[in-house]
């Protein structure tokens, strides 16, 4: 039997960036990767977690609700407000969270199950059916989550809803497997084909996800793959060329479509709130040129018989 209840730390209707037409998006927690560049650090664990905004405290002298609750010692103050919440000693109790009259503390994540989803997705169905969207379940890396992922999936094509499922692709075959059925159209990256370099990046090597992309297309799924373009990371000419020998040879070029996406410093206040440090912090980049660079690369990808893209949205 399948897993009826996930963890889910974000829903975001009417998306269009994540598959074809108009889109409910799921985003689960958990993921085997930490890429320096990631926005979503709050889908790392896999489980509910407290962030911390401390400038939404209304001071310990006004409140000191979250101190007064737990029982582990783990609220730091500094000047009167909340500073951080030390994760050594934090048991993810949410205590402090169900305390806090004014969002100083955010609950990142939250279980649901197939049918609280559904609730949400059904209420979109008439959108799905105009322009040809559906349901997409994204991370973190959902497939950490199969079995709720696939009975989900599964409601969803019983109701003739399109399915998409973003992953990393860092994950065992089985795993993959338990989805397939129920699953129209997949969405993964090639990071960089160097697997020591990958390593450095995202904590993991790039072995097991380029076995599972070849197996992908051996099956003949339908494959989006996107490359996160970062400076000085994987935007040379080496990797590009070896990215673009990688889809030709071992995918056959059988790829829908290669999307882009440019570097952006994205989702530093939840590294913050986290007290997780922001890898990237020191990369600075003229947003001009660089996306000239992009565009540029999506050129090259072009003129070898590649369908390329810059950004997410879908485009024939």
């Amino acid at each position: 039997m399948l897993a009826t209840q996930g963890i889910v730390f974000n829903i975001q209707r009417y998306t269009i960036h994540d598959g074809p037409g108009l889109r409910t998006e799921l985003f689960l927690k958990g993921c085997p990767l930490r890429c320096q560049w990631c926005s979503n650090p709050e889908s790392w664990i896999k489980k509910i977690q407290p962030g911390v905004y401390k400038t939404k405290c209304i001071s310990k002298s006004n409140c000191g609700a979250c101190e007064e609750i737990c029982e582990e010692n783990a609220i730091n103050f500094y000047r009167g407000k909340i500073q951080s919440i030390d994760r050594e000693k934090c048991t993810n109790c949410m205590k402090c969270y169900d305390e806090c009259p004014s969002d100083a503390v955010k609950r990142w994540g939250e279980t649901m199950s197939v049918e609280d989803c559904m609730k949400i997705i059904m209420k979109d169905k008439g959108f799905y059916e105009h322009s040809g969207g559906g349901v997409t379940v994204s991370g973190g890396e959902p497939l950490l989550q199969s079995d709720f992922v696939a009975e989900l999936f599964k409601v969803c094509k019983e109701k003739e809803i399109h399915t998409c499922c973003e992953s990393t692709m860092h994950a065992p075959w089985k795993e993959i497997e338990k989805i397939l059925p129920y699953t129209d159209l997949l969405i993964s990256d090639l990071k960089h084909m160097d697997s020591n370099i990958h390593k450095k990046y995202t904590g993991v090597g790039n072995e097991l996800i380029l076995k599972n992309l070849k197996n992908l297309i051996t099956q003949g799924r339908e494959l989006i793959l996107r490359i996160p373009v970062i400076p000085n990371v994987n935007d040379n000419e080496e990797n590009i060329k070896a990215s673009a020998d990688f889809i030709l040879n071992e995918l056959d070029g059988k790829v829908r479509t290669l999307q882009l996406l440019s570097f952006m410093r994205l989702g530093e206040e939840k590294y913050t709130s986290l007290g997780i440090p922001y890898g990237m912090k020191d990369v600075k980049i003229n947003r001009k040129i660089f996306q000239k660079h992009v565009e540029e690369i999506a050129e090259y990808f072009n003129s070898r018989g590649i369908h390329c893209l810059v950004g997410t949205k879908e485009k024939e």
